[in-house]
């Protein structure tokens, strides 16, 4: 893993009627916050702030602005309709393209019978890929289609689109995908890229923009359909936020309107998929980790993609439990090849030169070709250059060249579109965004393709060699909570062009590190890992829950001091707040010493004191016994990170005996059970002065005597008297004694230690 390097905005000086305007937002807390977040963003006038806030306020754009391409498309369904025309609808089997052909096929299917004169199409994704081809369009013309409407898919399908113009049928195109050089000949192409890229309507995507054609066709022909245009938000929402595309003007709008929708949708396949990622439809991270992830999986995992659109739109509960299912057996199973391939790719790049490499273009003839992209986002992320990795384990439909096909994803806002287009004479297919790409090539031009596209990059100067990871805010531990995360939610939706925010804990380390698989829906172990920590600073007595996806313990260094990026989250599991890891990096030792400070000159021993004879100068003051070495070592690394002086200022304990503490805790167990009232943890620990660990001990060891305790909610602890005692052995009161012993031993010795121990042992450290 590379080392990172963050890069943390300024501080700005906020306007008082900025902050006036967010204080009717933000309930009952400051919302200083992200007050920084939306002014360093560009969000600074009162007109735009208000509208990113209320969405009622906000004033969504016509689907006319399309401009004459929109007008032609409606004039071309009115026809179809007077004269009775078979119409089908050309999606594709991504999360976009299957939730825009099931929004055409509800929007259009108010206009035109289903089955009768509407029908759909999703290409294979392993036999046909991505877009118009012939051996489609034939069929459809033998069915007797004379219309064809795109969605997510046909800008660039020239030659397939004369080939359907010579069958008899007319195409609309409705995309967002890059134009070709040359307009298609269609009856109309409805696709926001022509707009300038300022326009509201400039990023959305393919589910959106055919949206914004049921739109218009609901405003020309307002008597026809019985059911609300609002209806089909949910799957805009799901299409929307599921794609790369930035949640920016209209794009925002419709992903806010939408998950209003998804929030009392009737769907009993999006209800049933809900359920299965136990979200509830609240936030766009029950799309991006919960829906999305899915609906993309069946593709990816099948190759048909079609029953995703009987999964969104029909309304038999039966059915859509079924489909609903087979949907997730996809996604655990793409999370196991997932994983697998990720191996495999780490494996082979420890034989490559990242020194000289500014792209990496990986092939083997083992991986399945629909799991690429999702392996190659991870490790662009992770070794921060693009990355394409390409398969020849199917061969496409009809082609009598071997090919390699596979995906694309980019970093750092470097174009892949134009990057992998440069190299577009060595290429069979290619379509994608700035940002991710599909592509197919002749094997025979792999290596010539891996050195062009390098060589291209190399050109245009980027620094690839430290991942450049940017912070929003700087806090420390104690600020993660329930409180930020309501402030933060102010920003979302959340996605491209407006990111989570990403919060820097500087001078943190890491406890409790597990690492396990998931789980699927049936409680079966998944091969997908992620990994589950503590999270601490001197800011905190008690750590914060978080975890790391698809990473082992080992990539995390335990009890040493770091920098860590992470995102708050809500655990639906857990009902509480987590921080998502995001990114961390070890603080090296010689960066500390190279403070010019020493053990001999940086520790200070006022162990004697009384607290009002305690400095109230800028010293940092440790005022409770550590228990380990380390815990002290990593203390005095604070300090000095801090340039500041570490001063031992606790006092001599007047503990009660171990047998007392065990006789108190008792009580205070008999006094929970008969009132029936909780505690929290934290309390008990400080009341009783005994570790987490202990604590733990003692719990097990009241329930050999009858008690049983419950977790009411995070931290929270009922107490029940319901059994008699265990009449003989009580191991766990033994071991809670026993621990106790060791932990009030090493206290006593931290009172104890002279001070130029102390300092010997912090040098050898």
């Amino acid at each position: 893993m590379l080392d990172n390097q963050w890069q943390i905005p300024p501080i700005f000086p906020i306007p008082d009627w900025f902050l006036e305007i967010l204080d009717s937002y933000t309930e009952d807390y400051p919302g200083l916050y992200v007050a920084q977040l939306l002014w360093g963003r560009g969000i600074q006038d009162a007109k735009t702030l208000i509208g990113f806030l209320d969405i009622e306020e906000y004033v969504p754009s016509s689907p006319f602005d399309f401009g004459k391409e929109m007008s032609w498309a409606v004039e071309r369904l009115k026809k179809a309709l007077e004269t009775g025309e078979k119409i089908s609808i050309w999606g594709d089997f991504d999360a976009d393209g299957v939730t825009a052909t099931s929004v055409l096929w509800e929007g259009l299917g108010q206009f035109f019978p289903q089955e009768l004169q509407l029908s759909y199409y999703i290409p294979h994704r392993f036999r046909e890929s991505h877009g118009l081809n012939r051996q489609g369009i034939l069929k459809l013309a033998q069915q007797g289609i004379t219309l064809i409407v795109t969605c997510d898919t046909g800008s660039t399908n020239l030659e397939e689109i004369n080939y359907a113009h010579g069958l008899g049928i007319d195409i609309i195109v409705t995309d967002h995908h890059t134009l070709a050089d040359k307009r298609p000949q269609v009856v109309a192409l409805i696709n926001p890229r022509y707009l300038p890229t300022s326009h509201p309507l400039y990023h959305l995507s393919g589910v959106a923009v055919a949206y914004k054609l049921v739109e218009a066709l609901y405003e020309s022909l307002p008597n026809i359909p019985q059911q609300s245009l609002e209806t089909l938000l949910d799957l805009v929402a799901i299409g929307l936020i599921a794609d790369l595309v930035q949640l920016k003007g209209d794009c925002r709008y419709l992903a806010q309107r939408g998950i209003q929708q998804l929030q009392k949708s009737t769907r009993p396949g999006v209800i049933r998929l809900l359920e299965l990622c136990k979200r509830t439809g609240d936030r766009q991270t029950d799309i991006s980790f919960g829906i999305g992830p899915r609906i993309n999986a069946v593709s990816r995992i099948y190759g048909d993609a079609h029953f995703c659109v009987e999964l969104l739109t029909s309304r038999d509960v039966k059915y859509c439990d079924k489909l609903a299912t087979e949907t997730e057996l996809a996604n655990t199973r793409r999370k196991e090849l997932q994983q697998n391939i990720l191996k495999q790719v780490k494996k082979k790049l420890a034989r490559v030169d990242l020194s000289t490499t500014y792209v990496l273009v990986l092939e083997d003839s083992q991986w399945p070709a629909g799991i690429l992209g999702l392996v190659a986002g991870q490790i662009a992320q992770e070794y921060n250059r693009p990355v394409i990795l390409l398969s020849t384990s199917e061969e496409e439909q009809n082609c009598p060249i071997k090919l390699a096909r596979g995906s694309a994803r980019s970093v750092q806002n470097i174009d892949l579109y134009q990057l992998v287009l440069s190299q577009s004479h060595l290429l069979h297919r290619f379509g994608g965004h700035p940002l991710a790409a599909g592509l197919s090539l002749p094997i025979e031009n792999l290596s010539l393709f891996q050195e062009g596209i390098n060589q291209k990059l190399r050109q245009q100067g980027i620094n690839l060699t430290v991942p450049k990871v940017e912070a929003d805010l700087v806090i420390t531990v104690a600020e993660l909570g329930r409180a930020l995360f309501r402030e933060l939610k102010l920003i979302e939706p959340c996605g491209m062009g407006n990111p989570p925010a990403k919060l820097l804990i500087k001078n943190c380390w890491f406890k409790n590190i597990r690492q396990n698989n998931s789980q699927d829906f049936r409680g079966k172990k998944v091969a997908y890992i992620k990994t589950t920590f503590e999270l601490w600073d001197n800011s905190v007595e008690e750590g914060f829950r978080g975890m790391w996806w698809g990473h082992y313990q080992e990539d995390l260094p335990p009890e040493k001091l770091c920098d860590a990026v992470v995102e708050l989250d809500y655990n639906n599991y857990t009902k509480d707040c987590e921080a998502r890891l995001i990114a961390v990096k070890e603080i090296q030792e010689q960066n500390i010493v190279e403070s010019g400070l020493s053990a001999r000159d940086s520790l200070l021993d006022w162990r004697d004191k009384k607290d009002d004879e305690l400095p109230t100068s800028s010293l940092m003051l440790l005022e409770k016994n550590p228990q380990s070495w380390a815990e002290l070592y990593r203390v005095y690394c604070q300090a000095i990170a801090k340039q500041e002086k570490l001063t031992l200022s606790y006092h001599k304990s007047s503990l009660l005996s171990n047998i007392e503490t065990w006789k108190q805790l008792l009580g205070i167990a008999k006094y929970l059970a008969r009132t029936k009232t909780t505690v929290t943890r934290s309390h008990l620990k400080e009341k009783l002065d005994l570790s987490d660990n202990t604590l733990t001990l003692g719990l097990m060891a009241l329930s050999e005597q009858g008690f049983s305790h419950y977790i009411i909610e995070p931290q929270q602890i009922r107490l029940n008297f319901n059994n008699l005692p265990a009449p003989n052995s009580h191991p766990f009161l033994t071991a809670f004694l026993d621990g106790l012993a060791e932990e009030r031993f090493k206290c006593q010795y931290f009172e104890q230690v002279p001070l130029d121990i102390i300092q010997e042992v912090l040098i050898d450290s």
